[in-house]
């Protein structure tokens, strides 16, 4: 019930934050990518690796998972691998990542409950995991830019049937600023202008000129 005596200035306890969320990126490989059909694959790489980087910025927890890697789908995307150098991908078996209990527990160990998601195929790769994390009782984020399934068809019902099963769709750009949230927050400024020039497109461009213009620390 709606208490106008409670109304203050303050964010909403749905939003990311560095300190609840953790992403898990999955299957971002060759031969997933050869098979996505939705949209066009460089931007899909170029939203998956801005994704990556927002992460390493707010020091968001990050999985990282491959299906068959040295079998049949290649390893991970180079771009994405090399935001994480330090890190070794869950190689899998199952086409749903959250039957790999290495996986799991990874998400487990970082205590998040908001889980920040991307991947190919969106129909498979993503839905399974989706659905069963949901079910268990995670709050799940879906990248859309930053995934892609066969056909468009195929990704835009998948992305339904997650959003019926209670999943959020989201942005890859939305994620970078829903961490940021204040352009008063300069630990993480600075890096937030640098991901935005370099993989946001006409925004990035636009941040350029108003830095040119206006001057180094012009806001988002």
């Amino acid at each position: 019930m709606f208490d106008i005596a409670q109304v203050h200035a303050g964010p909403s306890s749905d939003l990311l934050t560095p300190d609840n969320a953790v992403m898990l990126f999955v299957d971002h490989q060759p031969q997933m990518f050869f098979g996505t059909g939705s949209g066009d694959r460089a931007a899909i790489i170029n939203s998956t690796v801005g994704l990556g980087k927002a992460a390493r910025a707010f020091e968001v927890p990050a999985v990282l998972t491959t299906v068959a890697a040295e079998s049949f789908s290649g390893p991970l995307l180079p771009q994405l691998a090399a935001v994480f150098p330090d890190q070794k991908p869950i190689d899998r078996t199952s086409m749903n990542a959250w039957e790999d209990e290495a996986l799991v527990e990874a998400i487990r160990a970082t205590g998040r409950k908001k889980i920040i998601l991307s991947g190919l195929w969106t129909e498979v790769c993503l839905v399974l995991p989706a659905l069963s994390a949901l079910e268990q009782g995670y709050e799940v984020y879906v990248v859309s830019d930053a995934s892609g399934g066969v056909t468009p068809a195929a990704h835009e019902h998948a992305l339904q049937r997650m959003i019926a099963a209670g999943a959020v769709p989201v942005t890859w750009v939305q994620v970078l600023l829903e961490l940021q949230r204040d352009w008063a927050r300069t630990e993480t400024y600075g890096a937030v202008m640098d991901i935005v020039k370099e993989h946001a497109g006409a925004y990035g461009l636009g941040v350029v000129y108003a830095q040119a213009v206006i001057g180094a620390h012009a806001a988002g």
